[in-house]
């Protein structure tokens, strides 16, 4: 559908598709990506408070979007209730559930038991990375709810980036929001979230890997805290 693609798009061009995107507001950057790529663009929902927005907002730009879940088969019970309360709400998404093509069981036959203690970086690797190689294969295109604010790696985040990973372009709408933005939106609309949002957890992953954030904490300080890392993989550039 688009002329934009990852091999074809050059700096010159990304920036100024930037500078007129910055003049607009979210519900702008969200309706040019989905007139530019239309289902060439698929969300990659994590179904955190940032995910809840872009679902309320993208439902009501294009009610049909196409939406995926990475299911590490380690998700907290709260995660997969939210996903049935999504589903009910926005019964016209298209939304999938993508597994990883290991078990856990298989996983740690393979790797040795609780590989997310032993080797974190492999166990999203094969959890989280390699499905999502799967899921954009083909696709030009994908949506994050990624925020400057919340970590130093995603600092210089722009609304349209280049994605060297997964050699695809990387829509980021939310880039400017603070975390007390995301809850306003949540509360005066009226939105399901994540139960554990009330117990500390502004970011919530894998089970095994997220701890509540203590007070003075960075909002990810909670994400592999015990193991030095602070990123699943699918936003680093290698």
């Amino acid at each position: 559908m688009s002329r934009l693609h990852y091999d074809t798009a050059t700096a010159e061009q990304l920036a100024a598709i930037n500078k007129t995107l910055a003049k607009g507001d979210t519900v702008d950057v969200i309706k040019w990506a989905y007139e530019t790529f239309g289902d060439d663009l698929i969300y990659s929902c994590s179904f955190g408070a940032e995910a809840m927005v872009l679902i309320d907002m993208i439902s009501d730009v294009k009610k049909d979007a196409r939406v995926t879940f990475l299911d590490t088969h380690l998700h907290f019970a709260q995660t997969y209730e939210l996903i049935e309360k999504v589903r009910a709400r926005y019964p016209e998404l298209q939304l999938t559930i993508k597994e990883p093509q290991l078990s856990l069981a298989q996983q740690a036959a393979e790797h040795g038991d609780e590989l997310w203690i032993a080797k974190p970086d492999l166990c999203c690797h094969l959890r989280k990375v390699l499905p999502m190689e799967s899921v954009l294969k083909g696709t030009v295109a994908w949506m994050s709810g990624l925020r400057r604010e919340q970590s130093a790696t995603r600092a210089d985040v722009q609304f349209v980036n280049r994605d060297e990973k997964f050699q695809s372009l990387k829509i980021c709408p939310l880039i400017h929001w603070k975390a007390e933005e995301v809850w306003q939106y949540i509360r005066v609309f009226e939105l399901p979230y994540n139960a554990l949002h009330d117990q500390s957890y502004p970011s919530i992953g894998c089970a095994p890997c997220t701890r509540p954030v203590r007070a003075g904490e960075d909002e990810r300080a909670g994400r592999w805290s015990h193991l030095g890392k602070t990123e699943c993989g699918l936003h680093l550039a290698k």
